[in-house]
């Protein structure tokens, strides 16, 4: 499946990145371009050694690179080789572009602020079971340059964050999707018209015979999609035209909003693909959702805990959070730059809410006096104080709602890791119940 005409074939390319994505760009490369590697890191060990691992920038401005593949998470304008990139802007890719030269199959490619994961993760299972050799790989973990055995059959669900659309050069998808769109990454992208832009970029290539599903009713898409023509058609997606389906699922991971959404654009997908809907139906009643994302990890006639580690702006925790009552809403980590809370103060009156961590100010400050507000050092403080509470309120269910609407990475390696710590603190707390 290789093509003899290839950008990057027996090319001399700096790959910049060793994390999964760079890595993965290295095995793929090796064997067909002069391949260079470097990482902000010296220190960084690797698995595959390279004679051609350079820790010197001096040395790499005086190559002459074809092509630069860079990681998603590198900053251009905040790394090592800021200037270098700035000089060679116009030779910077990523390992989708390299997927794409190289690999011309069908691709669904799944992008948005919120539900990225669970949307991807949802669609494979349903392509799985309608016998599509189906491979899931992108953002959610699976380098896209990691699959063996393509054949001209196989079908690719891409998720897609706005890191990758911004750097990418050549991808295109087939069909492509925007799930939603609200502020966030804007310490990346500097503004929101900039982060909108990366996420448009998707159907920026797209040609005539291509198909796009944006949400319907989401302010910042319309406005974008109004400004200028674009070449795939367009699908409004919309939640109310999804009902009929809807209403015969007997899966309760499907009751809030935000997963409904999700599930709206599976179905009409599905609907565009022509799958067969009594397979389709059986698939999403079988759904089990991802880890801290929105999981129901406990759950009895008195109280149910969600662990929803994975969000880390106040957009994805409102998804849920509206539908909730009686709710001890956990929080904290690093907030998002401009992010405000924008459910109503009326809304907020089930609500108790206890921030973790050092930036409770910040946060304090984003949900503006809407709800009773507690300040713990971790998290393990807040679990002792709310099971304490719970102890005499078994009349009425209670949620304990863990979505720390902040990023992780002022007390964890990432939202894994505070999601399974969070659940080694329940299970503890449980016990001692007992």
């Amino acid at each position: 499946m290789i093509e003899n005409k290839n950008i990057f074939l027996q090319k001399k390319i700096l790959i910049y990145g060793l994390g999964k994505s760079g890595l993965s760009s290295y095995k793929f490369l090796n064997n067909k371009a002069k391949v260079y590697l470097f990482d902000d890191d010296l220190k960084k060990k690797i698995r595959h050694q390279s004679n051609q691992r350079l820790r010197n920038v001096q040395v790499i401005s005086k190559i002459k690179f074809d092509s630069i593949i860079i990681s998603p998470g590198i900053d251009v304008l905040k790394c090592k080789l800021s200037k270098f990139l700035k000089k060679n802007k116009s030779k910077i890719y990523t390992d989708l572009d390299i997927f794409y030269s190289f690999f011309k199959n069908k691709s669904i490619t799944i992008t948005g602020t919120n539900g990225k994961s669970t949307t991807v993760k949802i669609l494979h299972e349903v392509l799985s079971d309608q016998n599509y050799d189906c491979r899931l790989i992108g953002n959610i973990g699976n380098p896209v340059l990691s699959e063996k055995k393509i054949t001209k059959k196989t079908i690719f669900v891409i998720e897609a964050s706005s890191y990758q659309l911004d750097y990418s050069r050549i991808f295109t998808s087939k069909y492509s999707a925007i799930l939603n769109i609200s502020s966030d990454h804007i310490e990346r992208h500097k503004n929101l018209k900039n982060y909108i832009n990366a996420k448009f970029k998707l159907l920026n290539s797209q040609s005539k015979d291509s198909i796009a599903f944006v949400k319907k009713n989401d302010l910042l898409i319309n406005k974008k999609l109004n400004s200028k023509r674009y070449n795939p058609k367009i699908i409004r997606v919309d939640l109310k035209k999804a009902n009929k389906i809807i209403k015969q699922l007997k899966n309760k991971y499907f009751l809030s909003a935000g997963n409904l959404e999700n599930l709206s654009f599976v179905l009409q997908i599905s609907e565009t693909l022509n799958l067969n809907n009594k397979t389709l139906i059986k698939t999403l009643n079988r759904f089990k959702g991802l880890k801290y994302r929105q999981q129901i990890i406990y759950e009895n006639k008195n109280l149910t805990i969600i662990n929803d580690s994975k969000s880390t702006s106040f957009a994805s925790s409102e998804n849920l959070l509206k539908n909730l009552k009686n709710v001890y809403w956990i929080l904290g980590g690093i907030p998002k730059k401009g992010d405000q809370l924008n459910l109503s103060k009326i809304h907020c009156k089930n609500y108790k809410t206890f921030i973790f961590g050092n930036n409770h100010e910040e946060f304090k400050n984003n949900i503006k006096n809407k709800m009773p507000i507690r300040n713990f050092k971790n998290l393990k403080d807040i679990l002792k104080k709310i099971f304490f509470d719970l102890k005499d309120k078994k009349l009425k269910k209670n949620i304990i709602f863990f979505s720390p609407a902040g990023a992780s990475f002022d007390s964890f390696k990432n939202f894994e890791y505070r999601g399974k710590y969070f659940n080694q603190l329940v299970k503890k707390f449980l016990n001692a119940k007992r």
